[in-house]
C-alpha cells in the first residue's frame, strides 16, 4: 500500500460530514453513533470526496470537532479498518483504502499501469505532462529570485501570469486586460470566492443537473440554495432555463458550457447567446467554468463556439479557468476573468480565505502556457481519443445494457446503468478492485442513482480491466438483489 499523500483535517472532515447527526446513517437507518460515523466516512471514500491513501485526522481532534466522545471515533475507525476502508501504522496514523487494495494504487494517466491493485475511476484528471512539466518547473525556479525580494503576497496574482492569461483570452476572441484577471488556488477556490462575493446565505444558485459535484458541496456550505436545471440528452434546454430563471430568480447560475462535467456536452453559440440574454433580463450573474475547454476531441478548432464571455455585452458573465485538466491537478492554479471592479471586490473577499496563490506555481503555469501548451495538447488529445474508444468498447462488450452519449470532449462518459443502483454498486465495485463515483454525487435529492461517471483518463488496458471488474460487481449486485427479492416473496407467501 502506498503511503498517505494527503491529510484531511478534522475541520475539513467535519465539513464533509455536515450536517452531522449521531443517530441516522447515510441509508437512513438508525444505530450506534460509531456505526453511523463509519458509514458516513465510508460513503465519502466511495464517492471520491475523500481520496484514497488520504490520512484521516486524529481521533481526539475529530471527536472535539464533532462534539462526540473519542471512544465513538475510535470505534468507527476500528470498524472501517475491519471492513477494509482504513489502514493504520504506528507513528503514521490512519489512511483511507479499499477492501483488498494491498498493492500500489495504479497511477492515474494514459501510460500503461498495473491492474493488480485498485483501479480508481472516481477522479477525472490526468497525470502531470512529464518532461514539459519538469522543464516548466526548472524555468520557474530559475526566474524565482526575481520575486523573492518582495513579500510574495499578491492578492490579484503574479503580474506576468495575469498578463499571460489576458493574452490567452484575447487570442480566443475575448479582449482582456491583466486587471480583469484574479489568480486563485484552483478553480473551486475561484468559484467559491465569486459566490461569497456576489451571493449571501439563502440566495439561490441555479446549476445544470447533473453538474460538478464539488461545486454542489460548495454551494451548500456557503448556505446558498441549489436550483437544479435538468440537462437533456443533447445538452441545455432554453425553455427550461427561461422558466427557471424567471420563476426562481436565482442570484447566480453556475454553468459548464465547454465539455460539461459529467456529460461532456458542448454548448453551441445559439444556446450561449440565449443563456447570456436570459441572465441579463433576470438579473442573474453567470459563473462560467471553462476548466475542460482545452479538451476538444471530436470538433475542429475552427468550429468551436466563442467563449461565453464573447456573447456578453453587459459584464454579466464571470469566467473561471484552471490548469487542473489541461496540465495537472497537483498544480493548484485557477483564475477568474471579470471586470476590474469585480476583481477588486473578489480580492477583498479573499482576505478571509487566503492572501494569494503560490508564486512558484504561478510561474510554472506561466511557462507551461507560453512554452508548452500546444505540444502537451498535441500529445494528450490523441491519447484521450484512444482511451475513450477503449472504454466505450469495453462497456459495449461487458455491460451492453448500459447506455451513454459519446462526448465530443472532456474526460468522462456519463453512463446510465440500466436498473443498477450506483449507490449500491460503489461498495460492491470496491470489493472487486475498482472505484467509481455514484451518479447521486452529481445531482441533488438522490437524483441520478442509475448513473455513473466513468473517466477515460487511464491507458486503454487499464480501462478494459476496470470495466471487466465492474461487470463482475454488477453481476454480484444483481444476484444479491434477486436473492433478497426471492426471500421477501417467499416470506410474503408463507405469511
Amino acid at each position: 500500500m502506498s503511503a498517505p499523500h494527503l491529510t484531511v483535517s478534522s475541520t475539513r472532515l467535519a465539513d464533509l460530514l455536515h450536517p452531522w447527526n449521531t443517530t441516522t446513517s447515510i441509508s437512513g437507518r438508525t444505530g450506534p453513533a460509531y456505526r453511523t460515523l463509519a458509514d458516513r466516512i465510508r460513503a465519502l471514500v466511495l464517492d471520491g470526496r475523500i481520496p484514497l491513501t488520504a490520512r484521516l485526522p486524529a481521533e481526539r481532534g475529530l471527536a472535539d470537532r464533532l462534539g462526540i466522545s473519542r471512544t465513538t471515533v475510535a470505534a468507527a475507525y476500528e470498524l472501517l479498518r475491519t471492513d477494509g476502508y482504513l489502514a493504520s501504522r504506528r507513528g503514521s496514523g490512519s489512511w483511507t483504502t479499499l477492501p483488498g487494495s494491498h498493492t500500489e494504487i495504479p497511477s492515474l494517466g494514459l501510460s500503461p499501469s498495473t491492474t493488480t491493485g485498485v483501479i480508481d475511476l472516481g477522479v477525472a484528471a490526468l497525470p502531470g505532462p512529464g518532461h514539459a512539466l519538469h522543464r516548466a518547473v526548472a524555468d520557474a525556479v530559475e526566474s524565482l529570485p526575481t520575486y523573492t525580494t518582495g513579500h510574495g503576497y499578491l492578492p490579484g496574482g503574479l503580474p506576468v501570469l495575469r498578463d499571460t492569461l489576458a493574452q490567452r483570452y484575447t487570442r480566443r476572441g475575448v479582449p482582456t486586460t491583466p486587471d480583469q484577471i484574479l489568480v486563485t488556488p484552483g478553480a473551486l477556490a475561484a468559484v467559491t470566492l465569486v459566490m461569497r462575493t456576489l451571493a449571501g446565505p439563502g440566495d439561490r444558485v441555479a446549476v445544470e443537473s447533473p453538474t460538478y459535484a464539488n461545486v454542489l458541496d460548495a454551494i451548500r456550505q456557503a448556505g446558498n440554495r441549489v436550483v437544479p436545471v435538468p440537462m437533456t440528452e443533447t445538452g441545455w434546454d432554453a425553455d427550461t432555463w427561461r422558466d427557471t430563471l424567471r420563476t426562481a430568480a436565482p442570484r447566480l447560475a453556475y454553468l459548464i458550457p465547454d465539455f460539461q462535467n459529467p456529460t461532456g456536452h458542448l454548448a453551441d453559440a445559439a444556446i450561449r447567446t440565449t443563456l447570456v440574454d436570459l441572465a441579463r433580463n433576470t438579473g442573474t450573474t453567470l459563473i462560467v467554468d471553462e476548466t475542460c475547454q482545452d479538451l476538444a476531441l471530436d470538433i475542429d478548432p475552427a468550429d468551436r463556439p466563442l467563449p461565453t464571455a464573447a456573447f456578453d455585452r453587459t459584464n454579466n458573465v464571470v469566467t473561471i479557468g484552471s490548469t487542473s485538466k489541461t496540465f495537472w491537478g497537483g498544480l493548484r492554479i485557477g483564475w477568474v476573468r471579470t471586470t476590474p471592479d469585480l476583481v477588486r471586490r473578489i480580492a477583498a473577499t479573499r482576505a478571509s480565505f487566503d492572501v494569494g496563490a503560490p508564486v512558484l506555481d504561478q510561474l510554472v503555469t506561466h511557462h507551461l502556457i507560453t512554452d508548452h501548451e500546444d505540444a502537451i495538447l498535441d500529445t494528450r488529445l490523441p491519447a484521450l481519443r484512444t482511451a475513450r474508444a477503449a472504454l466505450a468498447g469495453a462497456l459495449a462488450e461487458h455491460l451492453p445494457t448500459w447506455s451513454f452519449t459519446m462526448p465530443v470532449g472532456g474526460l468522462s462518459l456519463w453512463v446510465r446503468t440500466d436498473n443498477t443502483s450506483s449507490l449500491t454498486l460503489t461498495e460492491t465495485a470496491a470489493r472487486h478492485g475498482v472505484r467509481i463515483a455514484a451518479g447521486t454525487r452529481f445531482g441533488t435529492d438522490g437524483a441520478f442513482e442509475h448513473h455513473v461517471r466513468l473517466p477515460y483518463a487511464h491507458d486503454p488496458a487499464t480501462l478494459v480491466e476496470a470495466i471487466r471488474r465492474l461487470a463482475a460487481a454488477v453481476g454480484e449486485t444483481q444476484r444479491t438483489r434477486t436473492t433478497a427479492y426471492s426471500g421477501y416473496s417467499n416470506a410474503t407467501c408463507l405469511a
